[in-house]
């Protein structure tokens, strides 16, 4: 299945944000990359903002274009508001709920223990990181898996209670999804409105 797997380094700091997760990097070279990167003058277009703003996104949440461009007219096609249906979709990904309930330290440890089939939703396992949870179904770490030191080191000291569409349960290592998160309680710093702007042109 197709994923970016170039240096994350470099695409966290040319947004001037931490979007994988804590890098050491960017703290040292808090600029754009290249051989200009310290000195170029950040001049950006509209279409260059919103652009922008879609492919942090997609970074985030590691979802190529045609993924993502499914996604948003999915959304689109529901009654509310397009930019927030489609972080909720997003939120609803499997890897990501994975990511949430603190089972991985990253989206991408995440990915891949869904896809190693480590965790599964209602008691029957799913490899899909893209597998849409809904309201109502639990998340946990397979009976076989619950022993991973991964899973054991990520858990080490994770706050449960970030999250509140998501109720943990110690008893199965995992968790329900309870509903849909509103925007408010997104922490990830998207600007969703100028996305479906830009897709919207």
């Amino acid at each position: 299945m197709a994923r970016y797997i170039g240096p994350k380094s470099r695409i966290s700091r040319r947004f001037g944000e931490a979007i994988f997760g804590p890098d050491k990097v960017l703290s040292k070279k808090n600029y754009a990359p290249g051989q200009h990167g310290n000195n170029r003058r950040k001049k950006s277009s509209e279409y260059g903002l919103m652009l922008a703003e879609k492919q942090k996104a997609k970074y985030t949440y590691g979802v190529l274009e045609r993924q993502f461009r499914n996604l948003f007219e999915k959304a689109s096609k529901k009654s509310g508001v397009t930019g927030e249906i489609l972080l909720q979709f997003l939120e609803a990904r499997l890897d990501n709920v994975v990511f949430r309930l603190g089972l991985a330290p990253t989206r991408a440890a995440a990915r891949q223990l869904v896809s190693h089939k480590h965790i599964t939703v209602n008691g029957q396992v799913v490899n899909i990181p893209s597998y849409s949870v809904q309201p109502g179904q639990i998340v946990a770490v397979r009976e076989k898996s619950k022993s991973l030191e991964v899973v054991d080191a990520a858990l080490a000291g994770f706050n449960h209670s970030k999250y509140s569409w998501i109720e943990w349960d110690e008893n199965v290592k995992g968790g329900k999804f309870l509903h849909m998160p509103e925007r408010a309680d997104i922490p990830e710093n998207i600007k969703e409105q100028m996305i479906v702007e830009l897709y919207s042109k």
